[in-house]
Formats: structure tokens, sequence, C-alpha cells
């Protein structure tokens, strides 16, 4: 077809969603080339995450470690505000759709961010160690910009409920297992390891990597972009979400708040005062 060719409604709308990911029409069904048929029963979930978001198949030791970051932060408990939100709407009657979807719409910069944050911040280092610079002046550098420009807590450092974050040191090793079979370079758990170390020093305690840091690691490993460390988050915790919202729907509570009933929220406005023109 020329330039000056124009094209049919049919043409126009078959790239009205141009898509690289899926072809389907009746009876057919291809996931980024694949026969859906052929895909089922033999490839993993993980595996299939991997093709859809990637474009190609992992290989099995690949898709193994994207479960294992998968598997790790899947909940944390109703102290949790995504898993808290998702049992108080279940409490409202909605269903789990409902539920699922009210949790993972708080899932953002402070709750559920922090993977995306920490891979950044390795990636930083990362790109000065290919400049040039050793693994300890790049963390140097990076944690100096760090101090003296932004706030808050070292990506993927600490947690406000676990001394030690019991899955990180797990994941790490398990990374490091990954890398001393070839499968995965072990640069982001240096990286990470590095980190720690380095703020220790500067601040005379240890404060250890946490489920943000040591995912991050495994998705840099593997090659995911930080942005979508998120997404991977949100279906990681999506399984926990899932399961209390369910949970929550089987029991007889209605409407139940963020509280017992027994204890209020503390008032701190204006005193009682009467209606303007009433007597005093």
């Amino acid at each position: 077809m020329s330039g000056t060719e124009k094209k049919t409604g049919r043409e126009r709308g078959e790239e009205w969603w141009r898509t690289g990911i899926i072809e389907m029409r009746p009876g057919v069904i291809r996931l980024r080339g694949y026969e859906i048929q052929d895909l089922i029963g033999r490839v993993s979930f993980p595996a299939l995450i991997w093709l859809m978001l990637r474009g190609e198949l992992p290989t099995e030791q690949q898709a193994e470690l994207l479960g294992i970051a998968l598997g790790a932060a899947v909940d944390h408990g109703p102290q949790a505000p995504s898993i808290a939100i998702a049992r108080m709407a279940a409490t409202c009657g909605v269903g789990i759709n409902n539920a699922m979807a009210s949790a993972i719409n708080v899932l953002g910069d402070v709750h559920g961010g922090a993977g995306e944050q920490a891979l950044t911040f390795y990636g930083d280092i990362a790109a000065a160690m290919d400049g040039g610079a050793s693994l300890a002046e790049a963390v140097s550098v990076r944690l100096d910009r760090f101090f003296a420009e932004e706030k808050g807590y070292v990506p993927g450092l600490g947690h406000r409920f676990h001394p030690i974050d019991p899955r990180a040191p797990r994941l790490i090793e398990l990374t490091r297992d990954f890398a001393a079979r070839g499968i995965v370079s072990g640069r982001f758990a240096d990286i990470a390891e590095a980190i720690e170390a380095e703020v220790a020093t500067r601040k005379g305690k240890t404060i250890p990597l946490n489920i943000d840091g040591a995912t991050a690691v495994i998705y840099g490993e593997l090659g995911f972009p930080p942005a979508l460390t998120r997404g991977l988050f949100v279906l990681s915790r999506s399984v926990g979400i899932l399961a209390h919202a369910w949970e929550q729907s089987q029991e007889a509570d209605r409407n139940k708040g963020p509280l017992p009933r027994e204890w209020l929220w503390a008032y701190a406005g204006t005193p009682v005062r009467p209606f303007p023109g009433d007597s005093e």
C-alpha cells in the first residue's frame, strides 16, 4: 500500500489497538506467537508472566527465580494497609473483585513502591560501575547524593515491624545460589549488600535489607526494569489480598471498621459550642 492509498475501515479497526502481545480470532489464541494450547500444562505461571512482559520464554531456572520473588511477598497480615482494606471492603458486602480492587488501589509510592525505588537506586550504582567506578565508590557517591538531596529511608533497607525481615536473607541466599550456577550474575546482590554495609558504617548500626530491597535484587538480576517491579509486587500481593478478602467474606462481621468499636479516634477540633442564636 502506497502512502497515498487510504486504509479500509477494517484495516483502521485492526490498528486501533495494535499489540505485539496477543493474536486472537475465532478458534485461535496466540500469546507472543505461541499457541495457547501449546503453553497450557507446559509453562508455569511465572514463566507465562515473563513471556507476556518480555516477549520470550525464560529458562526454567529464570522462571523459578522469578517465582521465588513473587512468592516471598504474597502477604504481610492485616497490619499492612492493603490487606486491612481488603478485609474492611469485604465486611461492607462487596464482591471479591471490589475488595481486591480497593486494596490494590493503595499500592503506591508509600505502600508498595519501595521495590521500584530500590531497583532504581541499584541501577544508578550499576550505571556508575559501568562508567568505571568501583562498587565501593559507586555506592558511596550515590549515598552521598541521597543524604544530601533526598528524604526518608534508603530504599530497600529497614522495616518498621521486623528487626530483621525474615524474607530478605533467604532471598539473597537463593540469589547467590542461582549466581553460583551461572543463571544470574549476582551483581545486584553485591550492590544491595554493599549499600547495607556502607549505611551501617555511616550510621553506626546495621539497617538490614528488607523484602523490597531483596526482591528488587532478584528482579534486577533477571533484567526487569524498575517500573515493572511495582507491577510484579501487585501481582504478588494480590494473592494475599484475595485470601484475606475471601476469608473475611466467610465471616458474619459486617461494616467492620479499622478499629474495634470501643476504640474511638482522638478528636482534636473545636470544643463543643452553641449554635449561633441559641441561648447559652
